[in-house]
């Protein structure tokens, strides 16, 4: 047999006159005999049978494969592929075609030999040679090929099985096709599937991850609607993750409420997102409650608890309790990984505490086994500048990262960057940002809107609005932020038709001015003694659904205060305070006892100045100093019209 089949190679092969060509084609041919031949056997038909059914039985049939895994290798899929699969007698079936795909071969071969063998007579692929096939094409980035290759398993007779469809979903939504994802999750499930409350939640976590949180509550109404589709703890869990992200906290309660009438024993993933959610939420008592009760259902807070529990803390400045619980994680013997010890570092430096922060980076890879990453070195450089340390020493923690083969982030450079630009170290961040763009790291508009606003702050405007014209034509646009920025230093030097100017581009370019935006240039207008532009552009502010801060409120009453007379002033000021979502500061406080120490209101500066007192705020010793001079002023006349 595989002399006859030579000779046809043969005559098949003659395609070049060329002696050397000719003698490499023959050895190719030797060679493919010789992958057919077993070690020790004669031809024979009937021993050949034999010893490939003994083979075949004995699991030995590998032997057989390496030899046409090198057909396939040497000469891809076709003809020669073809003889060998007929003289090695491999009989084409489901396992021999989920076998062929295993095998490391490029994925045109794997392409070719799957479409030729559902072309064979007696043979049609099932939902495992479908899968196996699918798992290829994705594994080598052919999503298109993948897509059109599930669309023809879902038009084919044959069942699918609800993990097969569990896996068809997530490879889809690893690819980005998650409205595809759902059209063929609904195809399969009315024609060929029942989907289990695994398939369900397959789905809801493809969602999730592709962050389509909106529609996850909707899949979830129609698993239960199914009848054998329960939600389990690990649908509950992805609800509660999507309920935080749409910011329907309340919901997430009542679904963990549910969750334990219905018998499930919340995991320490649920408490920890719950945690979160508390944290995100301000409601840091009840967080902290949550925790007691997690410990008390005999589920012990993990490392990511811990994590949530420090950076909650810590965001609400509640440092040394932040502290105390990453001491309380050790004595319990929870091992810290890297993110958490991320985290203590950044709160000790938020807490002045910047040789403490130092301590535990050099204790990291020794004592806890974790090595310090580009974030750790981000978060020492960043509490040495909130610490106002000397710039030598953030520096000297950039050259060790390097050294260290930690490669900078391009946020690395903007702490660096703005940390000179508040030391006034301007020229220094410039050569920075130059460096940035040699490393290849794309404009951040952090980096930028530090420079900015320091060049801003030195009065050098025009180098200022350079950097803001580079930043929009190397992105195109520029972010509300450096937006803002450029738009309080127009208005700061006077040019406030380039400031509203700037405003209106940054609505037209597509860039929705945010609450810094609008008191940029309300501020300028109120400098340039524009109270009605002002007060209608903080009117506006509302009407296009941007909330005005405090911020944005002292503005106005600043203007108030200045031009429209005490009373005006006043006036706003207390209905500040009877609106809850706003606190009235000191600042608040000082322009009103400015206004009315320059309008000789000395009895109601007084009583404001006794309020303010009570509220915890501190005087502002120009306005005080203002009100005592005014007072002099008072007691001088007197004094020289008494009789």
């Amino acid at each position: 047999m595989p002399g006859k089949w030579l000779q046809v190679f043969c005559s098949r092969r003659t395609i070049s006159t060329l002696p050397f060509l000719s003698e490499r084609i023959k050895q190719t041919e030797s060679e493919i005999v010789n992958m057919f031949r077993f070690a020790s056997h004669k031809d024979n038909g009937d021993n050949d049978d034999a010893l490939h059914n003994q083979l075949y039985k004995n699991g030995s049939v590998r032997m057989l494969d390496e030899r046409f895994i090198r057909i396939l290798k040497i000469f891809k899929w076709g003809p020669d592929a073809e003889k060998a699969i007929e003289v090695l007698k491999m009989k084409v079936d489901h396992r021999l075609v989920r076998e062929i795909l295993k095998i490391d071969i490029e994925i045109n071969v794997k392409m070719q030999f799957f479409r030729w063998a559902g072309k064979r007579k007696n043979f049609e692929h099932d939902s495992t040679t479908y899968m196996a096939f699918i798992h290829c094409l994705n594994e080598s980035g052919l999503f298109g090929e993948m897509w059109r290759t599930i669309q023809d398993m879902v038009r084919s007779t044959f069942l699918i099985r609800p993990s097969d469809l569990s896996q068809i979903v997530k490879m889809l939504g690893h690819a980005k096709m998650v409205h595809k994802a759902l059209s063929i999750f609904y195809q399969i499930k009315r024609r060929k599937c029942k989907p289990t409350s695994s398939t369900y939640n397959s789905v809801i976590l493809m969602l999730i991850h592709e962050d389509h949180y909106d529609k996850v509550h909707e899949l979830y109404i129609e698993m239960c609607n199914e009848g054998n589709c329960l939600p389990d703890t690990l649908t509950y869990s992805a609800l509660i993750v999507a309920f935080g992200k749409l910011g329907r906290e309340e919901s997430a309660f009542r679904l963990f409420d549910e969750m334990k009438e219905n018998g499930l024993n919340p995991t320490p993933k649920i408490y920890t997102t719950l945690v979160s959610i508390y944290f995100k939420t301000g409601k840091i008592d009840k967080a902290l409650s949550l925790v007691q009760e997690m410990r008390r259902s005999g589920c012990p807070p993990t490392v990511y608890t811990y994590t949530e529990l420090i950076k909650g803390m810590g965001k609400a400045r509640r440092f040394e309790e932040a502290y105390e619980l990453f001491v309380k994680m050790l004595e319990e013997g929870c091992k810290p990984d890297v993110v958490l010890l991320n985290n203590v570092i950044n709160l000790l430096g938020k807490a002045g505490r910047i040789s403490e922060a130092v301590k535990l980076f050099e204790e990291m890879e020794e004592t806890f086994g974790c090595t310090p990453n580009v974030v750790t070195y981000n978060t020492v450089i960043k509490a040495a500048f909130d610490c106002k340390c000397p710039t030598s020493e953030a520096i000297s923690w950039f050259e060790r990262m390097k050294a260290n083969d930690i490669v900078p982030s391009s946020f690395t450079y903007s702490i660096l960057i703005d940390g000179f630009c508040k030391t006034n170290r301007l020229e220094k961040a410039l050569i920075l940002l130059e460096e940035m763009d040699e490393k290849g790291f794309p404009p951040c508009p952090a980096a930028y809107c530090s420079l900015i606003n320091a060049l801003g702050k030195a009065n050098r405007y025009e180098a200022a609005n350079e950097l803001f014209q580079e930043l929009k034509e190397n992105c195109g646009s520029s972010s509300s932020r450096v937006y803002a920025v450029m738009i309080k230093h127009f208005g700061k030097c006077g040019h406030m038709s380039q400031a509203v100017n700037l405003f209106n581009e940054m609505k037209n370019s597509g860039c929705s001015p945010d609450v810094y935006a609008y008191n940029a240039v309300m501020s300028g207008m109120v400098r340039a003694g524009m109270m009605d532009e002002a007060y209608s552009m903080l009117q506006r502010m509302e009407d296009n659904g941007c909330e005005p801060d405090l911020n944005s409120h002292n503005i106005i009453l600043n203007g108030l205060a200045r031009t429209g007379g005490p009373r005006q002033a006043i006036d706003m000021f207390r209905k500040m305070q009877k609106q809850s979502r706003l606190k009235t500061d000191a600042v608040s406080y000082n322009t009103v006892l400015g206004c009315m120490s320059r309008a000789g209101m000395f009895e109601e500066a007084a009583l404001l100045m006794k309020d303010m007192e009570a509220k915890g705020f501190k005087y502002d010793l120009i306005t005080y100093s203002s009100i005592l001079d005014a007072v002099g002023k008072v007691d001088e006349v007197s004094a020289h019209v008494s009789p």
